[in-house]
């Protein structure tokens, strides 16, 4: 009997030290696991934003709410690219002297076939040729996957939730705004179910979104990370 009662107690010993083992290591493995997540959706988030930025750079300052539209840019599109040889110096700058006249100065002698004036002022070895490249081989690495960008990682194949907002200032001038985000649910699904609820509960009485988001339609941010 005194067997039995020793086990037992042995038993409720180590159950007690696994649940103290558990309550202290528990919110540390979920904190480690959110963190490689959130680098993963993070790192995610800012390839939409660099391809959303350069995207309005080639449509009139807009952006897009179709991740198919945006991936099919990505994958098909070319962006202009200056390649830039010599630099105008002070005195060229002090007689007035602009990049853009210095072209035309090249242009004209390379229509006409005289050089003379390019030699005047002292533009010889001043070059600016436009060239246009993809921009998958652009802003983006080698073998970087355009697909991928709609899907949120660790999400099990949802997507990332994207909007955007044409709007004016009150003196006229147009705004053009655009976001992306997913919730902590989505990424965070298959960790601590409390630990989740808790983080979106202290989120939520902050006023933050509760998860993870590039840019704002609600006001401008500069295309900002809540990370950030």
């Amino acid at each position: 009997m005194k067997t039995v009662i020793n086990i037992v107690l042995v038993l409720c010993a180590l159950g007690l030290v696994y649940i103290c083992y558990a309550s202290i290591m528990g919110p540390i493995e979920f904190e480690n696991q959110k963190r490689v997540r959130d680098e993963a959706v993070i790192a995610r988030l800012i390839d939409i934003r660099k391809a959303q930025q350069e995207y309005r750079n080639q449509n009139r300052g807009q952006y897009t709410a179709s991740f198919d539209t945006l991936i099919d840019f990505v994958k098909t599109q070319k962006i202009p690219f200056v390649l830039k040889e010599g630099v105008l110096s002070d005195k060229q700058l002090e007689d007035g002297m602009t990049e853009r006249k210095a072209m035309a100065i090249i242009e004209r002698a390379k229509k006409s076939g005289k050089w003379d004036e390019v030699q005047k002022n002292g533009l010889e070895n001043f070059r600016r040729d436009t060239m246009w490249v993809a921009v998958l081989d652009t802003i983006f690495p080698q073998g970087f996957v355009a697909d991928s960008l709609k899907y949120v990682p660790f999400g099990n194949g949802k997507q990332f939730e994207i909007a955007t907002r044409n709007d004016t200032t009150k003196s006229g001038a147009p705004i053009f705004l655009f976001e992306a985000k997913t919730p902590y649910r989505v990424y965070l699904d298959g960790l601590d179910k409390q630990e989740i609820e808790n983080l979106i509960d202290y989120q939520t009485k902050l006023g933050r979104y509760p998860g993870l988001q590039v840019g704002s339609i609600e006001q401008p941010n500069n295309n900002a990370g809540n990370w950030e």
